[in-house]
Formats: structure tokens, C-alpha cells, sequence
């Protein structure tokens, strides 16, 4: 059974934000153009085919046509192939078996390897940028989160919180800071006729 669109397209949203969004790795996407990367997790049935293109990665339950490079491995080992310099050691150890252009993994991980990969440019949309940012320091502190300081993350997240919604304006401080503008706008308009008056005299 392949995985659903949703799975699907929450990684490709994922995949496009860090990677295709970002000017500076222009060049190491410009290596996989037109290429296919067919990747088969041994947990899951259904593989998911990477369809790289110049304006983004598409991410796929199903693909009829032939990939470029096919690549079997454990969901486990998917956080390793972030550093270039483990690939050749996944290959060998038998992590990672790839079939067709090695090219094409090569360059896929290189790709990865040069991404910085911030929670915080996902969250900020929906939930602005200093709560963004107070809990992409949790996510980044992983570990070390559970076993000390997590009273400290903890505060720091609801004062980032707390500060994000303070700075938002409140439905009533905009509607004041529509009928202030529009004040301004009817001073200005009667100065303006005002004016208009005293130089036609």
C-alpha cells in the first residue's frame, strides 16, 4: 500500500522549504535536475520516489517510470545520510543498499548535508516568529532537554510565547488604528481643501 498524500505532501513541503527555497544550494540541485530517487524503507510496503525538478522535489506514493538510483534501508539509518562522510561506511556496513547511479545518493546526500534544517522556518507561518524560534531551541536541545534544564527551556518557551502574542495587536488595537488613520485621513483632506480655498483667494 502506497503512503498516503498527506505523508506525502507534508514531506515535500517540508523537503521544498529547506532545500528548493534556499538560493545558496542552488548549485547542488542543479546536480540532480531531472533525476529520480526511488528510496524503500523495510518498515513500510510502499517506497517514496523522489522527482527532483528545477522549481521543486516531488514527493510520491507511486511512480510507473524507472528511477535513476534505488536505495534500501532502515527508517533508523535515514538521520546518518545528513553527513556526506558516512555514506561510503552505510554502503559497506550494508545499511544502505543502492542500485543504478550511485551519483544520484551522492548527490542527494550532499544536497542534505549543506541544508540547515531549522523547526523554526516551518512553525513561524502559523504561529510567528519569536514562539518559532523558543521552541526550535527546544527541538535543538533534544537530549539534554529531558534530563536537565527543562524548567528553564520550559519558561523561556512561554515567555517567548507570551512576548510573540503581546507584540500581535489585539482585534480592538486594530480597529482603533483603523478609525485613527481614517481621522488622519479626513485632517488631511479638510487642510488640503482649506489650502485650496486660501490660494484661490
Amino acid at each position: 500500500m502506497p503512503f498516503t498524500p498527506l505523508v506525502t505532501a507534508g514531506l515535500e513541503s517540508v523537503l521544498n522549504t529547506f532545500l528548493w527555497r534556499d538560493r545558496g544550494l542552488k548549485a547542488a540541485r542543479q546536480r540532480l535536475l531531472g533525476k529520480v530517487l526511488r528510496v524503500e524503507l523495510k518498515e513500510f510496503a510502499a517506497p517514496l520516489v523522489l522527482v527532483f525538478s528545477e522549481q521543486q522535489l516531488d514527493v510520491l506514493g507511486e511512480w510507473e517510470g524507472e528511477a535513476d538510483c534505488r536505495v534500501i534501508t532502515r527508517l533508523a539509518v535515514l538521520p546518518k545520510l545528513r553527513d556526506r562522510q558516512q555514506l561510503t561506511a552505510l554502503i559497506r556496513s550494508g545499511d544502505l543498499e543502492v542500485q543504478g547511479d550511485l551519483q544520484v545518493v551522492q548527490n542527494w546526500v550532499a544536497l542534505m548535508d549543506l541544508a540547515e534544517f531549522d523547526p523554526a522556518e516551518l512553525l513561524a507561518p502559523y504561529i510567528g516568529d519569536v514562539a518559532a524560534e523558543g521552541i526550535s531551541k527546544v527541538f535543538r536541545g533534544g537530549g539534554k532537554l529531558l534530563k536537565k534544564g527543562f524548567n528553564r527551556n520550559q519558561q523561556y518557551l512561554a515567555e517567548a510565547i507570551t512576548e510573540e502574542w503581546r507584540m500581535a495587536p489585539g482585534p480592538l488595537e486594530v480597529a482603533w488604528f483603523a478609525e485613527e488613520t481614517a481621522a488622519v485621513e479626513r485632517a488631511v483632506d479638510a487642510l488640503s481643501a482649506r489650502l485650496d480655498k486660501l490660494e484661490g483667494k
